[in-house]
């Protein structure tokens, strides 16, 4: 069963106690993003009851907003999510060959994650650095005017980085 910890739970509530009274639904987007971190960076439908059921709302609300936005996963993900922006300025800066090389290099589409669960591929819509392009998101970082060999540090970064947490 789900279920945050009490610490997390006294969390949750100074989080709902920001909003007034019968406003707890505003409460929604930072209690997923809670509960992405706290359950293995990802929302599964018992996660999402879960948060329904902290906010007194019905489950079909917390599925609207969490497949809506981007930045919530509704399926495992890998401990590295390359999150590449795919609108009209990364785009004409080539935002669609980088994300075709990360696809190749590391073997898998967008939507996708690695056999080994290290990386999970995704398209964004903006991401706000449009003087930066390609871009893309990778964790909290942006990694910015992208090219074949930035990618392919990044990918060495990640996996040194994985390697010396084991």
């Amino acid at each position: 069963m789900v279920q945050f910890s009490e610490e997390r739970l006294a969390k949750v509530k100074e989080i709902i106690a920001r909003y007034p009274d019968g406003k707890q639904k505003s409460a929604l987007l930072p209690l997923l993003h809670l509960a992405q971190e706290n359950f293995g960076g990802w929302l599964s439908a018992e996660t999402m009851d879960y948060v329904a059921s902290l906010l007194q709302i019905e489950p079909i609300e917390v599925y609207e907003v969490a497949t809506f936005y981007s930045m919530y996963n509704t399926k495992p993900v890998g401990k590295y999510v390359f999150e590449v922006c795919q609108t009209g300025p990364c785009m004409l800066n080539g935002s669609d060959n980088i994300i075709a090389y990360i696809s190749q290099t590391l073997g898998i589409k967008a939507g996708e994650t690695t056999a080994d669960g290290l990386f999970t591929l995704k398209t964004a819509e903006c991401l706000g650095a449009c003087g930066y392009a390609p871009m893309m998101q990778l964790g909290k970082h942006y990694r910015e005017h992208l090219t074949k060999e930035k990618v392919d540090a990044i990918i060495a970064e990640c996996r040194a980085a994985a390697a010396a947490n084991n």
